[in-house]
């Protein structure tokens, strides 16, 4: 069972069309929709890639959300039970059992859908909101300036040298088995998942290599961005967010999970409607300005989400991959793709010479399924090629 919204404004006449694309809509109280045609994309792609989806091809995809010129023109929803697919397994109830139908995909029965790692881009807004507003100075500070009320007993001189530009970008040098293990106990985020403190966690990892030499996908090192917005604005993150983004974007229906020490886990704790995640989108879209105000530092787009980091692809992926500020590159036949990636199936991608902005949340934890990230994306670039 689904819902289709396939765009109804523009319809009348080829002039109107025209006007609609040619304006800025502003969708901090809802997107103004549209159809493809009007907003120049070949629909047969996104219809062909919609009943895929629909068919079950790339597994529980729950939300497919596609806005070009700042018009929301594909938005599909694909009901799963959740209930029923989670039977049998551990359901505990806890908020990071990734089976418990309570807490995953969606929380509590409400349409703000778990983001995953997606959540570590929207936090990377939040730290240039920092700097811009003058409560950090900027990204060569060092990292353990903020952390003198933990214990750092453990941390040798190398730690030392890691500066916050080291933490969005990567580059650490703290060891971090995430990626290269599976999702049990022997996974550093596992652990960390499952500890009293996750700052003194991930401050008591080892250090392996010097900081800002290589890249290693460490989601503590993510967190530890929690605590520097507290540290240095006095509030935490959900509610930095609330005043500084959130709000003036429109985005009034969120939830943040807390760790045991209260911090809002920006690893991958948040949620928010997919139609939410893409105004993130647009916002990276036009440059960290909305409807006039400016709401990320100049440059800050450019800064976080230039190719930073090479080689950061997954074993046997095709896809052109790079790494910036918390934000992905997934560049792909001489165009460039900014995109915010999450487990599960989270993908936000950004399409600027485009104007297009791609969002779908998914839930593909039960076993392995064909990601739709590369058709979704190849579809994207397709439907919006000049003919």
């Amino acid at each position: 069972m689904r819902t289709t919204t396939l765009a109804v404004a523009c319809l009348a006449v080829a002039h109107i069309s025209l006007a609609c694309a040619q304006e800025t809509p502003w969708p901090t109280a809802g997107w103004q929709t549209s159809t493809p045609q009007a907003q120049g994309l070949a629909d047969s792609a996104l219809v062909e890639l919609h009943h895929a989806v629909e068919a079950g091809d790339y597994g529980y995809v729950d939300r497919l959300v596609v806005v070009r010129n700042g018009y929301l023109v594909m938005s599909e929803r694909y009901e799963h039970d959740y209930r029923q697919i989670s039977q049998g397994r551990d359901t505990a109830a806890h908020q990071y059992n990734y089976h418990h139908p309570d807490w995953h995909p969606f929380y509590m029965g409400r349409a703000v859908h778990t983001l995953q790692s997606v959540t570590k881009s929207i936090t990377s807004a939040l730290i240039g909101i920092a700097i811009q507003q003058g409560a950090l100075e900027g990204t060569d500070v060092p990292m353990l300036s903020f952390f003198e009320d933990y214990d750092l007993s453990r941390a040798d001189e190398r730690m030392r040298r890691i500066t916050l530009d080291d933490l969005l970008t990567m580059r650490a040098g703290i060891e971090w088995h995430e990626t290269d293990r599976p999702v049990d106990s022997t996974n550093t985020t596992i652990q960390l998942e499952a500890s009293d403190d996750w700052v003194q966690f991930t401050l008591d990892q080892p250090m392996i290599h010097e900081p800002g030499t290589v890249w290693v996908y460490n989601s503590g090192a993510s967190h530890l961005l929690s605590a520097i917005i507290k540290k240095t604005t006095g509030s935490y993150i959900d509610e930095y967010a609330e005043q500084h983004l959130f709000g003036p974007l429109g985005i009034d229906e969120y939830h943040w999970k807390k760790t045991p020490k209260g911090y809002p886990d920006t690893e991958g704790g948040l949620y928010l409607e997919t139609e939410d995640l893409a105004k993130i989108g647009y916002l990276y879209l036009n440059d960290g300005v909305w409807d006039g105000r400016r709401i990320l530092p100049e440059g800050w787009v450019a800064a976080s989400t230039a190719r930073r980091v090479d080689d950061v692809a997954p074993d046997n992926d095709t896809l052109n991959w790079g790494y910036g500020y918390q934000w992905w590159r997934l560049d792909t036949d001489g165009v460039e793709v900014w995109a915010g990636l999450g487990y599960g199936g989270q993908y936000l991608l950004v399409i600027p010479e485009r104007g297009l902005i791609g969002v779908v949340n998914s839930w593909n934890i039960f076993g392995p399924r064909p990601s739709v990230l590369g058709p979704f994306l190849q579809t994207l670039l397709e439907s919006s090629r000049t003919r």
